[in-house]
């Protein structure tokens, strides 16, 4: 699977933005998608996720704010990021997660950046 992350940019504190992961390769129903951050400095860390089935999982700081969803006959991940804080400044990476078998694959990250 290849996943191309896209949607980040500059933000003002408050604003919002979308985050898409287009996959390609194999069939993306078998597949979990999560959408993980990484700022400068730190590890990286779970944003979201959304199984295969469509049950969704979020980090508590994120909770309310993000929402995580998938399209399977687009081949796409969105992830809507409201009422964003300038700790929300990270590089953006979705990763897709075979549910049969133990491989995962990662995006190449989308920087948002949110200004204060």
């Amino acid at each position: 699977v290849q996943l191309q992350a896209s949607g980040g940019g500059l933000v003002q504190t408050g604003g919002s933005l979308r985050l898409s992961c287009a996959a390609s390769g194999e069939i993306f129903s078998n597949y979990h998608i999560g959408w993980y951050r990484q700022a400068p400095g730190k590890e990286r860390e779970l944003v979201a996720t959304v199984t295969s089935g469509g049950t969704t999982n979020y980090a508590d700081s994120m909770r309310g704010r993000f929402t995580i969803s998938r399209d399977n006959s687009k081949r796409t991940v969105f992830l809507q990021m409201n009422s964003l804080k300038p700790e929300d400044t990270a590089v953006y990476y979705c990763n897709a997660q075979n549910k049969f078998r133990a491989v995962d694959y990662w995006g190449q990250g989308t920087l948002v950046t949110v200004s204060s």
